[in-house]
């Protein structure tokens, strides 16, 4: 039987032990929620970089949610390009008074909008290795998209960028471009056989997504979009869940209360690792009887073999890279399709142009991955739309360390966020037509300099999707173009909203014709 001293010693050493634990977990908060906070706004006060005064305990957060809330009320007054002061109202209005570069507050975070595309470019490229996701951009995906390559810092994202950078090699990307051109044909068809009973109107936005979600779901898992379809369908509302929960200050802890977001956002987290932990133990047991390689062409047989390749088999994170890839390789490129094929709706001199082209360079054969680098103005046509309704209107960064950009001190803790919408619609960068459709500005190489065009991010950790995204588009809008003609029909309400990413909100309705009845 222990003594009474011993069991008294014993209770006074998990009295400290909790003491200790009590007061490093205050100084953390304390640390990050008011020390950190005040020093980063000391130093970019000396630097004379200031902004609109938070207001505690949200910072701006509710400035934003009303300017935004008023701007996207309502439809725009025709067809106009011009939807940065629609979408980032708040940088419109801050820009004015604060210069290019501001301090504005998303509840303790402070951020830094840059929109100077020397400095942006220095960012993006020279110090990507000590910049990178901030925590509070972690946990406000966590239950979205996870830790993987779009969020993960560091080492981490080295490690799954070395892996992951094979599935995109030449080779692979001829491989893919097989699932695209299979895809592509079965929906024209599906449209075809639309036409046969009399239908003439599509709401485009619709297809472009079940298309690229079928393609994507051949790419990551080897399947078709039968099998992805309740993946994407539970990764849509978890997208619309973040991105309520981004526009709210989350206090520590309010994950773990039982609210309805919080059930809600739970619920089908726990629905969608269902899925995919049922899509990967398949594929692992028929690994082990020899029935499917290891070295598959699909995303989910290189990150099986990646990783145990090092050893070990992280099943948390190969289901994190699956729904990144699902999201960014599905949502981002069914977006550009649409807004492409809205704007070669409305442009139907452009559209002629590049089906002409289209028809020249295939010469009767169905496009294919070999017809894609002579296609150069469907390639600048693409540019436009990226340029105009980039898919993520934002880029942003933490610096882990104290950084120099120029002549300004970008602090250890300071969230970097980069404007990309804004910048694509700059008179300044891209003169009095910027809000106009005029692909002719791509012919030049000036276009793509400086980091005024950064759709895809510049520097280490740009899109390591993009070459896929560009073959993919190329060969969807050719293939499209080779059979129909299309116009958007005067019921399209031309109303560009942010749900993470730049979308219509009434969708794109268009007329096809085809091209030989």
């Amino acid at each position: 039987m222990p003594t009474t001293e011993a069991l008294v010693v014993f209770m006074v050493l998990i009295l400290v032990s909790f003491l200790c634990l009590f007061i490093r977990f205050a100084y953390d908060a304390i640390s990050y929620y008011i020390l950190t906070p005040l020093r980063i706004k000391r130093i970019m006060d000396m630097q004379g970089v200031r902004g609109p005064e938070p207001r505690f305990p949200l910072g701006n957060i509710s400035n934003i949610s009303s300017l935004v809330s008023e701007s996207t009320s309502s439809c725009m007054s025709g067809i106009s390009h011009d939807i940065a002061g629609r979408l980032l109202p708040h940088y419109i209005h801050w820009s004015k008074l604060y210069g290019k570069r501001f301090i504005y507050w998303n509840g303790f975070e402070p951020r830094l909008c840059l929109t100077e595309t020397e400095l942006v470019k220095e960012m993006l490229s020279k110090y990507s290795s000590v910049s990178g996701k901030s925590w509070l951009q972690q946990e406000g995906s966590k239950n979205f998209i996870g830790r993987g390559l779009l969020m993960a810092n560091g080492e981490d994202w080295y490690h799954q960028r070395c892996i992951l950078g094979q599935a995109f090699t030449g080779v692979k990307l001829k491989a893919y471009a097989e699932y695209v051109e299979k895809c592509t044909e079965d929906m024209l068809q599906c449209m075809r056989n639309a036409m046969a009973l009399g239908q003439t109107e599509f709401e485009i936005g619709g297809f472009m997504t079940e298309l690229t979600a079928d393609i994507i779901s051949r790419v990551v898992f080897g399947s078709s979009y039968e099998n992805g379809k309740q993946i994407i369908h539970m990764l849509t509302i978890l997208q619309r869940l973040c991105a309520q929960a981004s526009r709210h200050l989350c206090p520590p802890g309010s994950r773990f209360l039982p609210s309805k977001y919080n059930r809600e956002i739970k619920a089908q987290k726990t629905e969608l690792e269902r899925l995919l932990k049922e899509i990967i133990e398949s594929r692992e047991e028929s690994i082990e009887i020899g029935r499917t390689s290891l070295q598959g062409n699909d995303i989910l047989s290189l990150l099986l073999h990646g990783m145990q390749k090092k050893g070990e088999l992280n099943l948390q994170l190969v289901m994190d890279q699956c729904k990144t890839f699902f999201f960014t390789g599905h949502e981002t490129t069914s977006l550009l399709l649409t807004w492409t094929i809205m704007l070669l709706g409305r442009n139907l001199t452009w559209q002629e142009r590049v089906r002409a082209e289209v028809i020249r360079v295939c010469d009767g054969q169905a496009p294919s991955v070999h017809h894609l680098s002579k296609l150069t103005l469907l390639h600048m046509v693409i540019n436009e739309s990226l340029r105009l309704y980039p898919p993520a209107s934002i880029l942003p960064r933490m610096a882990f360390e104290d950084i120099t950009l120029g002549d300004l001190c970008i602090p250890k803790g300071l969230s970097v966020w980069i404007p990309v919408l804004a910048i694509h619609h700059s008179k300044e960068l891209w003169g009095e037509d910027v809000n106009e459709f005029n692909p002719t500005r791509f012919e030049s190489s000036k276009s793509f300099s400086q980091g005024r065009f950064i759709p895809f991010g510049v520097g280490p950790r740009n899109c390591i999707g993009q070459s896929f995204a560009m073959m993919e588009v190329k060969i969807i809008l050719a293939m499209l173009l080779s059979r129909f003609r299309f116009r958007v029909l005067e019921t399209y309400h031309h109303a560009p909203v942010i749900i993470l990413t730049i979308k219509p909100k009434y969708g794109v309705p268009i007329c096809l014709e085809p091209l030989n009845p």
